[in-house]
């Protein structure tokens, strides 16, 4: 795992389009899934924020925030635009922030004041995906040899190397196009 600060300095193509996508509305828009407790996924609408050093959503008194109290796995995924087909999703563990000088600094960032009963998470990143279709409809492509179409830009970030694997790094690929 890794904070989208260190994501965004391996792979900074794929950080610009995830931070373009969450914000192409205005405010950060995504649908963040979780883990309910009999192992089920939970999706609803969050506005995330992107600082320059972290991926945060804060969360109201919910099942949501208590699913991520519980079992820190999510997947947040932006908004599709409306004119392409195009998508970006990270994967990873979120945790909570209680430090007041952290959420201070997060609250300034997002698009409206903050409640006090909101808690803020921290949202690590495993995995990136993103990937743009020349049109809507375009993956797969319906015949053999037909229209080409970007292949997805994948990025798997390994998490805190033990001892005997300080030489691992993470992989990430860029955008390019199949025919």
């Amino acid at each position: 795992m890794a904070t989208w600060g260190e994501f965004a300095e391996r792979a900074p193509g794929l950080a610009a389009a995830g931070r373009r996508l969450f914000y192409q509305y205005g405010p950060g828009l995504g649908f963040l899934a979780t883990v309910r407790p009999d192992g089920g996924p939970r999706l609803h609408p969050v506005c995330p924020v992107v600082t320059d050093d972290g991926l945060w959503v804060f969360v109201v008194p919910s099942p949501k925030g208590a699913d991520l109290e519980r079992d820190g796995r999510y997947a947040l995924h932006a908004y599709t635009p409306e004119e392409v087909e195009e998508e970006f999703c990270v994967t990873g563990r979120a945790g909570r922030v209680d430090d007041p000088t952290t959420r201070q600094g997060v609250a300034a960032a997002y698009h409206a004041p903050v409640p006090d009963d909101h808690t803020l998470f921290s949202l690590d990143v495993g995995r990136v995906l993103h990937a743009a279709y020349r049109f809507r409809g375009d993956w797969p492509p319906s015949t053999p040899g037909g229209p080409s179409r970007e292949r997805p830009s994948r990025c798997s970030l390994p998490s805190p190397p033990r001892p005997s694997a300080s030489s691992r790094s993470g992989r990430c690929a860029s955008t390019s196009t199949a025919s």
